[in-house]
């Protein structure tokens, strides 16, 4: 039986599928270097419409494939994809859906126009990477969240899922990004993605407003410990998880960083 320690990553961009700020270089490199140290490594990704299948080799994986993913009293059909990370040998999954990411643009259209099911794009995307876990029957000892798409899964892990056998040991990272919306999410955010009975609206408090600022601070309350992937990072974000009682927390060094303060926090994390 393998001992290597189990890291998984879910992003909303990683190089060289989707580049939308500076940190889909730093998780492409988090996980080659996470890779060659020894770690077991898989990462969870979109599948946008952006992203060339045939230039990338993405190919469906029948066996996880097949999953009806519920959503404010929908179910979705969620469809897996996988791809092997060029020069390095380990796996991306990109989830996919007809509805919600078989577009030509990621979250605006062709006018610049806000999708209006980016709040559902986003639970549905949160949810189906747990499920996608819980099928691969893959327990992952530390889970690092990135962007702000991943901002329900800490949620979700405390509440929904933690009493599930595949992340009974889990610690989740997240990190906290530059602004990089000013829209909002619908008005009802918060109730769409009461996912089960077990969660209340109270949980969500956090995520309610469904702005970028919201669902940072939703994420970084519920995960185990924070770091911080940029520069110019909301003030208020910064004032109030810089310190955080009980939280490892990773200040951002830079983009040339050798990233071994992240080596060193998912090992840390994985020991206990």
């Amino acid at each position: 039986m393998s001992t290597k320690k189990r890291i998984l990553f879910i992003a909303n961009e990683m190089s060289p599928y989707l580049e939308l700020t500076e940190f889909a270089e730093i998780v492409n490199k988090l996980a080659i270097k996470s890779n060659d140290a020894g770690l077991e490594v898989r990462c969870i990704m979109p599948r946008f419409g952006t992203i060339n299948e045939r230039r990338h080799r993405l190919h469906e994986v029948v066996r996880l494939s097949g999953i009806n993913v519920s959503v404010d009293n929908d179910d979705y059909p969620l469809q897996i994809k996988v791809a092997s990370l060029p020069n390095a040998r380990l796996q991306v999954y990109f989830l996919d859906n007809e509805d919600f990411f078989k577009r030509k643009f990621v979250f605006n259209d062709e006018e610049e126009k806000w999708y209006d099911d980016n709040d559902l794009r986003t639970i549905f995307f949160c949810k189906g990477a747990l499920e996608t876990v819980k099928k691969f029957g893959w327990p992952p000892d530390v889970i690092h969240c990135s962007g702000w798409m991943t901002a329900l899964v800490p949620l979700y892990l405390k509440t929904v899922y933690k009493k599930e056998p595949v992340f009974a040991h889990s610690k989740v990272i997240y990190t906290l990004g530059s602004d990089t919306f000013d829209e909002k999410l619908s008005a009802d955010f918060a109730k769409k993605a009461l996912i089960h009975v077990s969660l209340k609206e109270k949980d969500l408090d956090n995520y309610k407003d469904g702005t970028n600022y919201a669902l940072q601070k939703g994420a970084a309350s519920y995960a185990d410990a924070i770091s911080f992937g940029a520069e110019n990072i909301d003030k208020k974000l910064v004032d109030e998880f810089s310190k955080v009682k009980g939280k490892k927390v990773i200040p951002f060094k830079g983009w040339d960083t050798d990233l071994t303060e992240y080596l060193e926090l998912y090992n840390d994390l994985a020991s206990k």
